[in-house]
């Protein structure tokens, strides 16, 4: 994508230009105003525009070559994924936040941590930046925003902190209701279907939402992101399950269905884009080999992503997993096992074991957390072969005392 920088003034400019010896015009977007032709000449055009507005790129054919964005900042940079990786995650609330957000920044540069993974959009379906894409300006949603994302993520940057944009994809009852064509249905009635949280949900299968989540994503990498992760990323787990339809993935297999979405974000953000990419998976996809009944296989996955992360949260594994009658009693016991595993099964695959990093638990569901039992838990990746981590608390209080300092 070609990224203008505003200037004071109408001014040319010259920029590169793909691959192709054809001349090329210039028009604004959702006007019929000719912003002027440009000419291909050694790999570069010249272009006359007006700073602030959209315009639209398009060769002689006729074919859309990209989408200019006159903004106001010079283009980002991007820090490489440190090796180990160890992040935190905070939502849009909290990155809207400076108080808040300063100390959780002052957390990763004190201590082992090395990134943030911050909420692009959430459960809600809430984009957290404002965005002036036609395709992302009018899905905003009425959840929490970030207005200076950008200028937060550069500041990240100065310190060095890897930053991680969190995308949850299918789960998005803002999305539905302004497009419930692609949404689940109800089986009996084609009406929306909802979960027990009264959660929407896109169909897998949707193709067209698949746009709006790649556009998403390389805006979120345009304004510094250096990675992005998918979260949701599955048919719907819990709710009435007898009366659910899946409209647009009907004569598939859900993990097909989720493969083919897989092998799209692949190609669209990784290799057209070279975008560091991963995804977020069911903890019990490092043990179980079916799908279970939400589409995710693991073996399925790890060829598409850079990182997969196993939720392998153990107050979140039935009693009786693997004997245990409370896993919440053996944290180390659920981490290690899980992700030996996956460690085991990612070997067979002839896939690297680092690209596992599993989300681990920092909140009290099931028992209480605090840093005996996250450091237990950080112990049980190492132990099984792993180097690299995230630390997940909805609320964002982390155990400091579970980190080791700087």
């Amino acid at each position: 994508m070609f990224l203008c920088p505003r200037l004071p003034k109408r001014k040319t400019v010259l920029m590169a230009l793909p691959p192709m010896n054809r001349g090329l015009h210039v028009t604004k977007f959702a006007t019929s105003f000719f912003a002027g032709a440009v000419l291909a000449f050694g790999g570069y055009f010249a272009l006359s525009f007006i700073p602030g507005e959209f315009y639209r790129v398009t060769d002689n054919a006729t074919t859309t070559v990209t989408a200019i964005v006159a903004d106001t900042l010079p283009p980002v940079t991007h820090i490489q994924t440190p090796e180990p990786l160890k992040a935190i995650y905070v939502t849009a609330c909290v990155a809207g936040t400076p108080s808040w957000r300063t100390r959780l920044a002052e957390l990763v540069k004190t201590t082992e941590l090395n990134a943030l993974i911050i909420d692009i959009k959430d459960y809600s379906g809430t984009v957290s930046f404002k965005s002036k894409s036609p395709l992302l300006k009018d899905h905003a949603g009425t959840g929490c925003r970030t207005n200076d994302m950008r200028e937060f993520i550069e500041t990240l940057h100065r310190d060095n902190i890897y930053v991680i944009g969190r995308i949850t994809v299918f789960q998005d009852p803002y999305y539905t209701k302004l497009h419930p064509e692609l949404a689940v249905k109800k089986l009996s009635d084609d009406t929306m279907w909802k979960d027990y949280k009264g959660l929407s949900f896109i169909d897998v299968g949707a193709k067209a939402f698949w746009e709006y989540i790649a556009t998403l994503a390389k805006e979120s990498y345009a304004i510094g992101f250096d990675e992005l992760n998918f979260d949701y990323v599955r048919f719907p787990s819990d709710g009435n399950m007898k009366d659910i339809d899946y409209t647009w993935s009907r004569g598939k297999t859900k993990a097909d269905a989720l493969e083919e979405f897989f092998v799209y974000l692949h190609d669209e953000l990784k290799v057209k884009n070279n975008i560091p990419i991963s995804a977020d998976l069911f903890g019990m996809t490092t043990t179980n080999t079916d799908d279970l009944n939400i589409g995710q296989v693991l073996e399925r996955t790890l060829p598409y992503f850079d990182g997969v992360y196993p939720m392998v949260y153990p107050s979140h594994y039935p009693k009786g997993f693997n004997g245990w009658s409370n896993p919440n009693d053996h944290v180390y016991d659920v981490v290690h096992f899980s992700m030996s595993r996956a460690v085991e099964r990612a070997n067979r695959a002839t896939t690297s074991p680092l690209k596992l990093r599993p989300w681990i638990q920092d909140f009290d569901y099931g028992g209480n957390y605090g840093a005996t039992e996250v450091r237990a838990q950080i112990q049980a990746t190492y132990d099984s072969g792993l180097t690299s981590w995230l630390i997940w608390d909805p609320g964002n209080k982390y155990t400091v005392e579970a980190l080791l300092k700087e």
